[in-house]
């Protein structure tokens, strides 16, 4: 079965809604001090993100235009991939090791440190896709809902490459950057669907 260029543009957009949708839910059950099942949404954030990287990758190699946006959207997914299964292979190995052996918490923390650094690289990815969608979809008449994915992408790409630059505890909060980030994500899902239906 051939996949045409709207197929795979309207699997990416569900991909990503589902990819924000997993990630705000994490974070409400985070601040709500809800025990979070971090494997198993852990697991679901990787499969959405393998097919993700291979359907962005598929319109990548169809489309004509907003390439730059579509090579972001399919290495950001790459990108999440790798974020995702260090915290799902690691993390608690690395945190059972450090309980019992006091030497071992720089690595530990070195390991959730890499992780969030491949997490916001890969933000700074989607905020780019969603500046170029975003001016997309705004010269097609959408012009409240371009200018706002435009703008998000653009804070999103800024505070994103601010933490990739100077750090998590740099004048950037991480918790700003990985949020506007989603919401970038979630907009850009929105464009897409947009451009799928035009």
């Amino acid at each position: 079965m051939e996949w045409s260029l709207k197929r795979n543009t309207q699997m990416v957009a569900a991909l990503l809604m589902a990819v924000a949708f997993t990630q705000v839910l994490y974070t409400l059950l985070y601040a709500a001090e809800i025990d979070v099942p971090k494997k198993m949404l852990w697991g679901i954030e990787a499969l959405l993100f393998v097919f993700l990287t291979v359907f962005a990758g598929a319109a990548m190699l169809q489309a004509k235009q907003a390439i730059l946006g579509w090579v972001a959207i399919a290495f950001s997914g790459s990108l999440n991939v790798v974020q995702v299964g260090v915290g799902f292979t690691m993390f608690t190995p690395f945190r059972e090791v450090s309980g019992n052996l006091e030497a071992m918490a720089p690595a530990t923390a070195a390991v959730v440190a890499f992780s969030f650094f491949v997490y916001n690289a890969a933000k700074i990815q989607l905020g780019l896709a969603a500046m170029v969608f975003g001016r997309a979809v705004k010269e097609t008449g959408a012009r409240g809902l371009g200018a706002a994915t435009f703008t998000v992408g653009c804070f999103a790409l800024f505070a994103n490459s601010a933490v990739v630059a100077f750090g998590r505890d740099s004048f950037m909060p991480s918790m700003v950057a990985g949020a506007s980030g989603v919401l970038a994500t979630l907009l850009l899902a929105v464009c897409l669907w947009r451009i799928a239906q035009r």
